[in-house]
């Protein structure tokens, strides 16, 4: 949850709020207890804004992190956690 400050208050407490950033990720702005907008700390505006990894490069980066034959995993662990019921039907 984060903090929520009115356009007055957020006017009146500016260089607080700021320092409030540094240590949170965002703060809300409310005009008559309506949100209306977000301030962003420079670490959450950086890692919204950063080009994101495709899944398969995230997926390589992952595998050269941590060595999967360390870890023991035997494929049993995982049955019986996936569904195998049909689904629900469609109609085209």
């Amino acid at each position: 949850m984060f903090k929520r400050y009115s356009i007055a208050e957020a006017r009146q407490k500016l260089a607080a709020i700021v320092h409030e950033l540094e240590q949170k990720a965002m703060v809300e702005i409310t005009r008559r207890g309506e949100p209306v907008a977000v301030l962003l700390s420079m670490r959450e505006y950086r890692r919204l804004h950063s080009p994101n990894a495709r899944f398969w490069q995230a997926y390589e980066a992952f595998r050269r992190q941590v060595n999967l034959s360390r870890l023991n995993l035997e494929p049993s662990i995982f049955a019986g956690l996936r569904d195998q019921s049909p689904g629900r039907e469609v109609r085209w």
